[in-house]
């Protein structure tokens, strides 16, 4: 997957994981809240990989 393609699921990741967490938290439904951290902490991490991925290109890319 590309570098851009990373970060745009890492965005979407996030953003339905903040939504389950609101979700869970207004209903008390713990297990709901619970998937929405471990949904954005994904989405973090995607996002991550797709910065990591533009930092080696851009470094190969100058050598």
């Amino acid at each position: 997957m590309s570098s851009t393609g990373d970060k745009v699921k890492g965005m979407a990741n996030e953003a339905a994981g903040n939504v389950k967490q609101g979700v869970g938290k207004a209903t008390g439904n713990e297990k709901l809240r619970s998937e929405g951290v471990a949904q954005e902490r994904k989405g973090e991490t995607q996002q991550a990989v797709g910065k990591a991925k533009d930092a080696l290109k851009k470094g190969i890319d100058k050598a």
